[in-house]
């Protein structure tokens, strides 16, 4: 053929190979209630800009990971750079919080601990500069949304970080330090404190307060006390709000919304606060998205509002959108949350898999229609996961990436990172720094990391999975369906797990015709319905079947 013209068609077949995929891209809506959602802590993560490792003399020994370790913002951009989080079937990352953190440490019989994870506060209008700059926030959520990524960024309004030999304690208006609480009641859970010298905030208080003095003399320093000032005016004015601890908390956490960009909020020690608290704050970060977009209307992704998840420790999704103090239950899901962390999954983890699938499915379908949960099997703060030895990576992608609901990895999952750690205390151990070093050489690691990856593309490109309805095909072996009908868009997926080697016959007719030509996602093969049926040879024990 002539050169020129076997080039020509070259560049054709890219160019229609390339419109396709913008097409399909299109088609295929993002769905929070069935999101792949990749959780990690920042600091531990990867280190993007080693500069910014020490800040505020912070270099006391600490406790065996106790310690900032240099994972930032830039960390983040620069795996979403290399197609990292792509690669997994990502479309929303959620990091810890980032916003400065106390300066000094404590000591709680674990050694020196500094605020590595980020649940500290000591200013929330400022991101702590051991994450971060300003420019890394904005220019992760630019990126990130270019890949079709939400970013979910970790909130909290319910403390300040501890009191230290270098760091005030917010002023009594503010804050309360006991009593500490005792879970009993829906009193002792809400108007107390965590833990010892952790100030908790008077959320329940219509008091007008004061800045401290010592942000004030901060913000001075920093040049931008006469804006914050009038920022806060236009606030309270506008929202007629009385000039209480919880509102100026929720100014400064939904500015990043309105700066940014930011999709969603994770909202930690949900059930510390008055529930009437995160109606407030919803109605503000709505307000905060509705203007972000209005103010770039280039950027927005689509139509979804703002997503608000809630961490209530130890809820359960069996009581559906309940949650049970003992002498009083709350429903959250009324006070502007859309999904809810479901501490539950873990153990139902050890369940076979139609178990799992057809109770989740049943629960999200039928029980609690219109919202989700965010389901997991490791944690930052869960000292019992489901695989702690990692002797089952596989099974854990498998029922988490392949379950209804939100799938939450947190990071090292996909890498078997190990979450115990000689001489970590408590949930440090659950913290080390991310081990790409095993990702690069260990061919096992990379083994692993590739059902992951395989599992979570199909995931992100067939919101059924996480969204619509499950329905068993055959019991042995294990085939089954997950489909998804809204108003402009439809889904079907066929899933076989635990089949044999070699030679496999599934049926598919309760989803696709005779004539159909289907792609097997996991071994990567085409096959046609004849039948009824798809028949073929692969040397997996997986089928993930979707339309060609």
């Amino acid at each position: 053929m002539n050169t020129k013209i076997y080039t020509f068609f070259i560049i054709v077949n890219l160019l229609i190979s390339g419109c396709t995929e913008k097409k399909d891209s299109r088609k295929t809506p993002f769905i929070w209630e069935g999101a792949n959602l990749y959780f990690l802590l920042t600091d531990r993560f990867y280190d993007g800009d080693k500069s910014n490792n020490i800040n505020y003399s912070r270099n006391e020994e600490t406790g065996v990971l106790r310690g900032f370790e240099g994972g930032d913002i830039r960390g983040i951009i620069q795996k979403i750079d290399d197609g990292y989080f792509r690669n997994l079937g990502i479309n929303a990352i959620w990091f810890t919080p980032v916003v400065e953190q106390i300066h000094g440490n404590v000591d709680e019989g674990t050694g020196v601990s500094y605020g590595f994870h980020g649940y500290w506060a000591k200013d929330w209008t400022a991101l702590d500069p051991n994450f971060g700059s300003n420019d890394d926030l904005k220019e992760l959520i630019k990126k990130a949304h270019n890949q079709g990524i939400r970013i979910v960024m970790d909130v909290v309004i319910n403390h300040t970080g501890p009191v230290t030999p270098i760091d005030e304690q917010w002023p009594d208006q503010w804050v309360r330090t006991s009593p500490k609480c005792e879970f009993n009641s829906y009193q002792t859970t809400v108007e107390c404190t965590l833990v010892e010298n952790l100030p908790d905030i008077k959320t329940e208080s219509d008091e007008e307060v004061t800045i401290p003095d010592y942000l004030i003399t901060k913000w001075k320093k920093e040049g931008r006390y006469n804006q914050e000032m009038e920022e806060l005016d236009e606030f309270f004015i506008r929202t007629g709000y009385p000039r209480a601890p919880r509102y100026y908390i929720i100014k400064w956490l939904t500015d990043y919304i309105a700066e940014f960009g930011i999709d969603a909020f994770r909202a930690d020690t949900v059930k510390h606060l008055e529930e009437s608290v995160w109606n407030e704050f919803k109605i503000e970060c709505e307000y905060a998205f509705d203007l972000w977009k209005n103010n770039n209307p280039s950027l927005v992704l689509d139509k979804n509002n703002f997503f608000l998840l809630g961490e209530v420790y130890n809820f359960n999704v069996s009581n559906a959108k309940v949650f049970d103090f003992g002498d009083k239950t709350v429903n959250y899901y009324d006070h502007g949350f859309d999904a809810m962390i479901n501490f539950e999954f873990k153990s139902d983890a050890n369940q076979g898999y139609e178990f799992i699938f057809s109770k989740y499915s049943n629960i999200l379908n039928n029980e609690i229609p219109n919202s989700s949960v965010l389901n997991y099997l490791t944690s930052h703060d869960d000292g019992s996961p489901f695989d702690k030895n990692r002797t089952r990576p596989y099974e854990t992608a498998t029922k988490m990436l392949l379950s209804p609901g939100i799938s939450q990895i947190y990071y090292g999952d996909e890498t078997a990172r190990p979450l115990i750690i000689d001489g970590a205390k408590g949930d440090a151990t659950l913290r080390s720094f991310m081990n790409w070093s095993d990702l690069e050489k260990n061919d096992e690691i990379k083994k692993l990391n590739k059902h992951w990856q395989k599992l979570g593309k199909f995931r992100k490109n067939h919101p059924a999975i996480g969204a619509g309805v499950h329905q068993m095909i055959l019991d042995n072996p294990y085939v089954f369906s997950r489909s998804l009908i809204t108003d402009d868009f439809s889904d079907n997926v066929i899933i076989g797990l635990d089949l044999v080697k070699g030679k496999k016959e599934i049926p598919v007719s309760s989803k696709f015709k005779n004539g159909d030509l289907l792609l097997d996602k996991y071994s990567n093969q085409q096959v046609k319905v004849e039948n009824g049926f798809v028949v073929f040879n692969s040397p997996n024990t997986i089928v993930l079947l979707e339309l060609f």
